[in-house]
């Protein structure tokens, strides 16, 4: 529900200011109002929606240089968290990175966008893991939740998938060769690609105003 609802937010099909009743939405997707409700409650800690005590949720104006700001924000921990990985990750993780990493290409010459992006929230959060800094690692995971939905739009542009495991492929072989430096312009490259995917929502939202 919460991704079903983010997913139409995102691609403009619910405009900023646009309310969000919990029985129209409940008829909509044909559920009672508890889990519509919890799906708000989701949305409004992500900053998709916003609502004031005793009226209905809305959409909220997600304006492009707060996107910037955010995917900045993310760009520079994926960054540490590569780097402390090719510093920190035991041989094991490191095996493990590359096992995963490279069965994820068979997801992208099938074009599987959904199993590649559940594959992608993996692949992160192993980097996460294998920076050993439990702050860091609470910082960077909250920081995704936010971004999670515009992360998963970057799949909707022509030739993402690739162009994804062709970035990962510069962090994985940098961690590695235990290269902190490499891994860390790496994975901020990384970042700084998929900012670009939620430029076009940023703007339609925007006009709305």
């Amino acid at each position: 529900m919460v991704r079903a609802i983010a997913d139409l937010i995102i691609t403009g099909a619910m405009r900023p200011g646009e309310r969000l009743d919990e029985i129209s939405m409940a008829n909509r997707f044909e559920v009672s109002r508890t889990p519509v409700r919890e799906a708000l409650g989701q949305l409004c800690a992500i900053g998709l929606v916003e609502r004031e005590p005793n009226k209905s949720a809305v959409v909220t104006n997600v304006t492009q240089q707060h996107l910037a700001s955010m995917f900045e924000a993310m760009a520079e921990l994926e960054s540490i968290c590569a780097r402390l990985s090719a510093e920190r990750m035991t041989v094991d993780e490191r095996r493990m990175l590359e096992m995963e990493h490279r069965a994820s290409a068979r997801l992208v010459h099938q074009g599987a966008e959904d199993d590649y992006s559940a594959h992608n929230t993996e692949f992160h959060t192993r980097l996460y893991r294998g920076a050993h800094n439990d702050h860091v690692f609470e910082l960077v995971t909250q920081t995704r939740a936010r971004l999670a939905p515009f992360r998963r739009a970057q799949f909707r542009l022509p030739g993402r998938l690739l162009r994804s495991y062709e970035e990962h492929d510069a962090i994985v072989k940098a961690v590695l060769r235990a290269d902190a430096a490499s891994a860390s312009r790496a994975a901020y490259a990384h970042v700084s690609t998929v900012s670009d995917a939620s430029i076009v929502f940023a703007r339609s939202a925007e006009a709305t105003l």
